[in-house]
């Protein structure tokens, strides 16, 4: 294949080591080092390349962004006129604006702060995520922060920037999610406010931020994450400020407001600004002791003014050298936080990388020393200090707690014996209840002598999760290692032991955008799912075992309304083995698709005699075509998924399609609709003609 570098596309020189690259056509503008600069003008004269470029590979990235193409410079022409010349005597201005907008990336240019893109920054096959941010200059400055931060995290972050008024552009511009920036409607928080107006100091903010959410919806039901205020480091009056309509109060109460309306739509999602900016150190990153008390901007934006803003100062201005120090001459240090806290939430909306499972090790790890040789877990009495050194462990012991509660499974694996363990691992009846963990809160327990590693792999494949679900942890580094070394799949914690706690409770990969009751419950289901697996061990036959689970299966079809919907949507975002597809739509995309006349989603409870699955299927219909098909792995093999689907097709009564996409996990799911009357198509569909209804 013969690939050479677009006719459309230009180098500008800024730097020694800074190239700007832009496109006459779709305005797409990228900021690129000398290396990768050099590569892309090995193309000004047609390249051979592969006809099957590796996936990940610079040259794929160039090619798919514009900056390279395989047509010659008068078919690259040829190809513009035909896309322009329907909109002959109209207006094909219109169609350039247009797609111009589908290929954003970035943010407005007067903002950007872009670092310079590196060979290495395009390289690699990491998962492709499409985000729109909408709001002002504070948003628009984070936008290469949050590629970047993206990029840490094994992702290709494509992030496009527009204003808050500017709703049309996600109806144009692909995306899985939606940032909301702070917006402008704050500074009405500033406004003299009479105390005995039923209307509080923040009706502009919270009006505006429900006319964009609203808005939105109009366009997309793609999660929808809107920022909260930072909170003011200084007040007007000082100390004298008091009550609900202090400055600050004002705030705290805007933000309060702001969560709330969160809450009144389905996949919206409130950010705590002004705690992840507190974290650090909210005096360094907010300029409200700099400028104005309403700004709320980062300081470090008056390190990277233009020149031509000097104006207004007749040209004169204080050294900046003492503010720059103030900031450890780190300009951006604001927009690093940010987009931190913004990853962070995108990570718990949209499940990516999320643990199901922590395994930790017991000696060394839950307690001090070696329980056989101490005989206790811990030697405290009421009398001692909880919060002395022995608050490590009990700090760790109820942040494993809290997870369990959040739906996560915990599992132990360790070299003892497992006697002597369950004998010794007793508190005493004067300990706090509900704070230290017992045997009866992990999923399963290995104690024995065991590789640790074996251990790992056998829970995991007795939980039916993938390794990349389950986090380790052991105070041992040896133990640590090995893990690392044959597992890499397995992420791996506690060379920190004084960072296991904030670590755990942090996470993204360990947090839910909401607890359900379900997800509390989820460890009583995983041993019912263990307590099925020693059943089918001693059963005769397979028929027979589930004969003797004595399965019910209940299916529903969703109203648009339906409480049930985070948790359809939570199951096809965490579901990989049963998915049919691998479809991931949002409560809210979930809700619009019960709401069509053309369209249904449909659930299924399950219990048995070891346990009530609760909500354990979700199939979603569109257009006579099964679009989404996903079952807990928990109640594979009990015959849940053929009463399920047998269901769906009485209900819909009509001729149905679906579809099997293949990945390396699902191969549970692929003879689903051949073992239900499916008949497959040469172009890979299934197809069932269901006889008519009596």
């Amino acid at each position: 294949m013969l690939l050479r570098l677009s006719r459309f596309v230009h180098m500008i020189p800024v730097t020694a080591d800074r190239v700007l690259v832009v496109n006459a056509v779709s305005h797409l503008r990228l900021a690129v080092d000398a290396q990768l600069a050099a590569i892309i003008r090995q193309f000004e004269a047609p390249q051979t390349v592969p006809d099957q470029i590796p996936p990940g590979h610079v040259v794929e990235a160039l090619l798919e962004r514009g900056v390279l193409t395989a047509l010659d410079p008068q078919a690259e022409m040829t190809e513009l006129t035909r896309a322009l010349a329907p909109y002959d005597g109209r207006d094909p201005g219109a169609l350039l604006d247009r797609m111009r907008r589908q290929a954003k990336e970035g943010g407005e240019p007067y903002w950007a702060a872009n670092q310079a893109l590196s060979a290495a920054d395009l390289e690699g096959q990491r998962p492709r995520l499409d985000l729109i941010l909408l709001g002002d200059c504070d948003i628009h400055m984070e936008s290469d922060f949050l590629r970047r931060e993206g990029a840490a995290r094994g992702l290709d972050l494509r992030v496009a920037a527009t204003f808050p008024d500017d709703l049309r552009f996600a109806g144009e511009h692909a995306h899985d999610a939606i940032l909301i920036g702070a917006l402008r409607a704050r500074q009405s928080l500033m406004d003299p406010h009479d105390p005995a107006s039923p209307h509080p100091p923040h009706a502009r903010l919270i009006a505006q931020a429900r006319g964009i959410i609203e808005g939105l919806r109009r366009e997309t039901q793609a999660p929808i994450l809107i920022d909260g205020l930072p909170e003011p480091t200084v007040q007007p009056m000082g100390f004298a400020e008091r009550g609900p309509l202090a400055h600050r109060a004002r705030f705290r109460a805007a933000n309060a407001a702001l969560a709330a309306l969160a809450e009144e739509f389905a996949d919206v999602h409130f950010i705590d600004v002004a705690a992840a900016l507190g974290a650090v150190g909210a005096e360094r990153l907010v300029d409200d002791g700099l400028v104005s008390f309403i700004h709320l901007g980062s300081p470090g934006w008056m390190l990277q003014r233009a020149e031509q803003e000097l104006a207004p100062v007749h040209g004169v201005f204080p050294d900046l050298a003492p503010l720059a120090a103030q900031l450890d001459g780190d300009p951006y240090g604001r927009e690093a936080v940010t987009a931190r806290a913004h990853l962070d939430a995108l990570a718990v909306v949209l499940g990516i990388d999320a643990k199901k499972c922590v395994i930790v090790d017991l000696d060394g790890t839950l307690w001090p020393g070696v329980l056989a040789e101490t005989g206790a877990p811990f030697a405290w009495t009421p009398q001692d200090n909880p919060h002395s050194y022995v608050g490590l462990y009990f700090g760790l012991h109820e942040a494993l707690l809290t997870l369990k509660k959040r739906g996560v499974l915990l599992a132990c694996v360790s070299k003892n014996d497992e006697a002597a363990v369950r004998a010794l691992w007793k508190y005493p009846p004067d300990y706090p209840k509900g704070l230290l963990l017992t045997p009866d809160d992990f999923v399963t327990l290995r104690i024995n002598w065991d590789d640790k590693v074996d251990n790992i792999a056998a829970i995991a494949a007795d939980l039916g999760l993938a390794l990349e679900a389950f986090l380790f942890i052991d105070d041992h580094p040896v133990e640590r290692e090995r893990v690392r070394q044959r597992l890499p799949q397995v992420e791996v914690w506690g060379d920190d032991p004084f960072a296991l706690r904030r670590r755990l409770l942090a996470d993204p990969r360990l947090q839910q955008s909401r607890v359900t009751g379900e997800a509390a419950g989820r460890t009583g289901l995983a041993k019912a799912q263990l307590g099925r697996q020693a059943a089918r061990a001693e059963a005769v036959s397979e028929a027979d075992f589930v004969a003797s689970l004595q399965v019910e299966t209940r299916v529903t079809r969703l109203a648009p309304d339906a409480p049930e919907m985070g948790r359809v949507a939570e199951l096809f975002q965490r579901t990989t083995q049963f998915n049919a597809t691998g479809l991931k739509p949002s409560a809210g995309e979930l809700a619009a698709l019960a709401g069509s006349s053309d369209a249904a989603v449909y659930v299924a409870h399950a219990r048995d005699r070891f346990a009530d699955n609760g909500l354990v299927g979700a199939a979603v219909v569109r257009g006579g075509e099964i679009a989404g098909l996903a079952l807990s792995c928990r109640v594979l093999g009990m015959g849940v998924e053929h009463a399920f689907l047998q269901q769906v097709i009485a209900d819909q009564a009509r001729p149905l399609h679906a579809r099997i996409v293949p990945t390396d996990r699902n191969t549970p799911v692929r003879h689903i609709y051949r073992d239900n009357g499916f008949t497959p198509g040469d172009d890979g569909t299934w197809r069932l003609d269901p006889p008519p209804r009596p």
